[in-house]
């Protein structure tokens, strides 16, 4: 069975999806909308912007869904039997199921850059990877912490990231380096994803998602939330609504698409990470690019 994964935020570069725009009339049509539906030209900042300027909000979360879900509409081959998205990737994943129109995802993301934004200036905080330690292990560290700090991204065997206030972060990460880990690499990020800390951003897109249609799905997808199957729509929205403040599940959805019949991951968008994750979740599965 064909699995498609979508990446999340940090896969972006410049110059991405320029090829796809030279080459496609319809990637054209469908970039060509995207700026229409935002309201500035993201294909410029795309296609010839510096790294700096594809990292500013507005921008690196549209641009990623935009390379992703566009790679994905113009592929002849594009026959899913199952999707999962990394974090914003989910939404992603959701359009390239039917589940979401076009349009109506492009918004979604737009609205979640910047709710998630206004967050992090409410709520100063940050991340950082655990390498080379158990999940349950940082779990316990997390959970020993007297600040918010929590497990955010299971992202596969050895590498979980954690979440939370910049002291939280700080002490979490000398703890797990005392309990033996490799490493504890505080990321460049603008704040605390996938932690209470996001509860603004939260509310602000459950307001947007109530006002979104969904349709039914063509396949089911695997959700950061739950890491299980779902084509149920109200299923669905539910656990896209608590995204933002639920860890992303990756290691246990990948896990759960091979005891599902998982044989082969095409990643859909910039970069390989996803495919590097895969192969760590799961040396037997096959990975390739669209």
């Amino acid at each position: 069975m064909n699995a498609y994964v979508f990446p999340g935020q940090g896969a972006q570069f410049p110059g991405m999806a320029k090829d796809l725009y030279s080459s496609s009339e319809k990637a054209k049509s469908l970039l060509e909308s995207a700026n229409q539906i935002l309201g500035f030209r993201i294909t410029d900042i795309m296609f010839d912007g510096t790294a700096e300027e594809l990292k500013e909000t507005k921008v690196t979360q549209p641009a990623v869904f935009l390379h992703s879900v566009v790679l994905a509409l113009i592929s002849e081959d594009f026959k899913p039997d199952m999707v999962a998205g990394h974090s914003l990737g989910e939404f992603s994943a959701l359009v390239a199921n039917g589940v979401l129109s076009f349009e109506d995802g492009l918004k979604l993301v737009s609205k979640r850059a910047l709710a998630m934004q206004k967050a992090c200036e409410i709520n100063p905080s940050t991340m950082a990877a655990i390498l080379g330690l158990e999940d349950k292990k940082v779990e316990e560290i997390c959970a020993s912490i007297d600040e918010v700090v929590v497990a955010a991204n299971y992202n596969c065997p050895g590498q979980l990231v954690i979440s939370g206030s910049h002291k939280g972060i700080e002490l979490a990460c000398a703890a797990a380096l005392e309990a033996g880990a490799k490493r504890a690499l505080p990321l460049p990020v603008g704040g605390a994803f996938h932690s209470p800390l996001m509860e603004p951003a939260r509310e602000e897109l459950e307001k947007a998602i109530d006002a979104t249609q969904f349709n039914p799905a063509k396949c089911p997808i695997y959700q950061n939330v739950t890491a299980k199957a779902s084509s149920d729509i109200n299923e669905i929205k539910e656990n896209l609504k608590i995204q933002l403040t639920a860890p992303v599940r990756w290691t246990q959805s990948v896990q759960a698409m091979v005891a599902d019949g998982a044989t082969h991951f095409t990643e859909s968008g910039p970069g390989k990470v996803l495919q590097g994750l895969v192969k760590k979740i799961h040396r037997e599965a096959e990975v390739s690019s669209i």
